[in-house]
Parts: structure tokens; sequence; C-alpha cells
């Protein structure tokens, strides 16, 4: 089968804000709020490529920690609040950042793998270090 060109295909990060298709940018990525479908309702696309593994996690809590981090710093040294006052407004904004985000940066980084065209690596030496193609 030939491959179809598509002309209204998303940027990475447009398909991940959308949390579409990579290829065609209309149909649904996603079978529940992160279980990715099995493939494309428009476009016929197998996810079967895409393994973004624990990197949405990783990015997500690292970019939401030092945000709310920062801002709860940021309110300590200016406002000086009661400690009950950080308890209801900081594990909220914790977990609300995390859950608004993960499905958006997933998306992004399944569409970043179908753009890329990554898989996984694989050994050309066949595991010898001494490996040297010039001697086939």
């Amino acid at each position: 089968m030939a491959d179809v060109t598509y002309p209204n295909a998303p940027t990475p990060i447009r398909a991940g804000l959308k949390c579409c298709c990579p290829r065609c940018g209309e149909g649904k990525l996603f079978q529940g709020f992160l279980k990715l479908a099995p493939a494309c309702d428009r476009c016929g696309l197998d996810y079967g490529f895409a393994d973004p593994a624990d990197g949405p996690a990783f990015f997500v809590m690292s970019g939401v920690g030092i945000l709310v981090t920062a801002v709860f710093a940021w309110v300590e040294v200016v406002y000086r609040p009661p400690m009950w006052v950080h308890l209801v407004t900081v594990f909220p904004a914790f977990l609300l950042g995390c859950l608004a985000t993960l499905r958006p940066v997933k998306s992004w980084l399944v569409a970043a793998q179908y753009i890329n065209k990554a898989e996984e690596g694989r050994f050309e030496s066949l595991g010898r270090h001494d490996f040297d193609p010039r001697r086939l």
C-alpha cells in the first residue's frame, strides 16, 4: 500500500495539544484517559509504534513540580501564610497540574516518535566491541 501524504498533518506540538492522530490530525489518539487507541479511527494509522514509556510522567512531574515549588517559595517569602494555606493550595496545584498536562505531553511525545520515525535501537555489531564494517 502506498504511503499517502496528508496535507493537514499537524506538527508534533499541535498534535499534542489536540491529542489527535499525528498523521492526519483528525482521528483520536486515546481510547481512555491515557490508554492509546489501537489505530486512528480516520486514517487507520497503527499506533503500535508508539511507546513513550515513562517520558510523559517524568516531564510533567518535573515541570509542574518546579513551577509549583517556585510559586510556593515565592508566596512563603512574600506573604508568610500559615501552613494550612500551603496544604490547601500546593497539593491540589500539583495534582491538577499533573493531570491537566499529562495527556497532551504523552500525545506530543507519540507525535514526535511518528514524525521522527523513532524506533528501538539495534546493535549492528552483533555485540562485538572490535566491529569494523570495512572488514566485511
